[in-house]
């Protein structure tokens, strides 16, 4: 099950978020990952064909801080990093 699921345009894209800790660092940062889940309620011919990782300007000292601090991210801001991403 997707963390988030973000409609853009006609096309449903599953987000999950994940912490990642660079060697030699004590700080966990957080990646997302989006992939395409279909078209509109239904699942499209091209589900889970489109699928990206980015890093998301946002670290903790430990994971579940990290975790704490995604669950404010709003829709919003998924869908303008979704857009600018496929642009």
């Amino acid at each position: 099950m997707p963390w988030r699921v973000i409609a853009l345009g006609d096309q449903l894209w599953h987000v999950d978020a994940l912490a990642e800790r660079p060697a030699n660092t004590d700080a966990w940062q957080l990646v997302l990952s989006f992939r395409a889940g279909g078209q509109g309620v239904g699942v499209g011919a091209g589900a889970g064909k489109r699928a990206f990782w980015t890093p998301y300007p946002l670290e903790a000292t430990s994971k579940s801080s990290l975790f704490i601090q995604a669950e404010r991210i709003p829709d919003a801001a998924l869908s303008q990093l979704l857009s600018q991403r496929l642009a």
